[in-house]
């Protein structure tokens, strides 16, 4: 197998790798529970839902856009390994934020006010508030937990470790969503502060990662830096296309969640606890993705089976919708628990459906994320995946602002999913152009 799991027996992996579990853990705990809360017991409309879910998105990934040129920036001239553990700190306090509007709401709190139209009340705020705050923090994480790999791992190990990361980041999404589908909110309020608290100690342990090259001045004017640092990037075409392509596809991955938690309430009539289900189901496929795609490329960061990969993606979500409306068209009278939805005709097949989803997904995505941290310069690493950001991050607020639109026009939720079909059409022209650029670099590099 080629996925080096020695590397977790190693101190240059083993503190990052985990401090990134309770990372992607506790924002998925908190994200989910907070989501189906408002979802399940403040609102009583499907048009209501889908606008919160899609305002909720867009918040988290706002910061992105707007700060991902500065992140970048001091991942480079500062030591990654600093940064990780200043933020880390700076999560215990979002996270009291946090649980504070969970147990007001839990409680019954109620202070009316209006967020972009959509009536709510101050725990709510407070909720959105630190779901905008964590979406901070993981932008200035994100930049250094995929550029510190080739500082800390040999060349051979950067694959094998970013697949590592990758799957343990979706294995963590899985425990933090089911978590958060089955425990009591009050409960999940109190977990999110204590996994802040124990992700900031293992953060510690993380070695020291201090900047490979010049250590430059920090560009504080935020629309000038990231319109540099996008810039500066893409005059290398497989980074160009790696970018795109990881665009497109976060896109189609915030579509559809934004769409499962209205969806099994509206359409499915589901419980909680198994719209908790079908974000595992999405967070596994992608898991068992990265892994395998490793093991098919043996190693060696490539874009050969992107095409591919990602029309199996579209082809699982034009059948997850065509199931999804045969079920529509003979829904239950009221909402299933877990037991009622398994014994529902037709329920295996959904699941399997959603399951081909992620798995192409994840096979499409890990090598591109490769690409980014092995063709970019050893010390442009962090500005590279923080330029990826930018661009991610933009094309995913237009897919949020899109679903927004979509709700507010009365579109049915169920039609909703097929936009995430087109743009899989995208995305596999994207990776086909990328592997273009991969064999042209390829042969020039074999006649220099």
């Amino acid at each position: 197998m080629f996925t080096s799991t020695h590397l977790l027996r190693t101190r240059r992996f083993l503190p990052l790798f985990v401090t990134q579990l309770f990372n992607a853990f506790n924002d998925n705990l908190y994200k989910t529970a907070m989501v189906l809360f408002v979802v399940y017991s403040i609102y009583n409309s499907e048009e209501a839902e889908g606008m919160f879910s899609a305002v909720a998105s867009g918040l988290f990934i706002l910061p992105f856009f707007i700060l991902s040129a500065l992140a970048g920036q001091l991942a480079d001239m500062r030591d990654k390994a600093s940064i990780i553990r200043k933020v880390k700190a700076c999560e215990i306090l979002l996270m009291v934020i946090g649980a504070s509007g969970l147990l007001l709401a839990w409680k019954g709190y109620e202070l009316p006010v209006s967020v972009f139209g959509l009536q709510t009340s101050v725990p709510v705020l407070l909720m959105l508030l630190a779901l905008f705050m964590t979406g901070i923090q993981s932008t200035f994480l994100g930049p250094i937990k995929y550029a510190i790999l080739p500082q800390h791992l040999r060349k051979d190990e950067v694959l094998a470790g970013t697949g590592l990361v990758e799957a343990g980041t979706y294995i963590a999404i899985l425990a933090g969503t089911i978590l958060a589908g089955w425990i009591a909110v009050e409960v999940a309020a109190v977990g999110i502060v204590v996994t802040s608290i124990v992700g900031y100690l293992v953060s510690r342990q993380v070695p020291p990662a201090p900047p490979l090259g010049k250590v430059e001045k920090l560009d504080w004017h935020i629309l000038r830096a990231s319109r540099k640092l996008v810039s500066d990037t893409m005059h290398n075409h497989e980074v160009f296309y790696a970018i795109l392509a990881i665009s497109f596809f976060w896109t189609i991955g915030a579509v559809l969640f934004i769409q499962f938690p209205p969806l099994a309430k509206n359409v499915i009539m589901a419980s909680k606890e198994v719209a908790s289900i079908f974000l595992v189901v999405f967070s596994v496929g992608v898991a068992i993705g990265s892994v395998a795609i490793n093991a098919l490329l043996k190693g060696k960061v490539s874009a050969r089976y992107a095409p591919q990969s990602v029309i199996a993606m579209g082809l699982f979500v034009v059948a997850f919708y065509l199931v999804a409306k045969l079920w529509e068209a003979d829904k239950p009278t009221e909402l299933l628990d877990v037991a009622g939805f398994m014994a529902w005709p037709m329920a295996s097949v959904l699941l399997l459906c959603l399951l081909g989803i992620a798995v192409a997904g994840g096979m499409f995505v890990v090598p591109l994320y490769a690409f980014l941290t092995t063709r970019a310069a050893p010390d442009q690493a962090s500005r590279t995946i923080a330029a990826n950001n930018i661009v991610n991050s933009g094309a995913m607020v237009i897919g949020s602002l899109l679903v927004m639109a979509m709700s507010a026009a009365g579109v049915p939720i169920v039609e909703q999913v097929l936009i995430s079909a087109g743009m899989c059409l995208v995305s596999a022209w994207l990776g086909r152009k990328l592997l273009t650029a991969e064999r042209r670099a390829a042969s020039a590099a074999a006649t220099a």
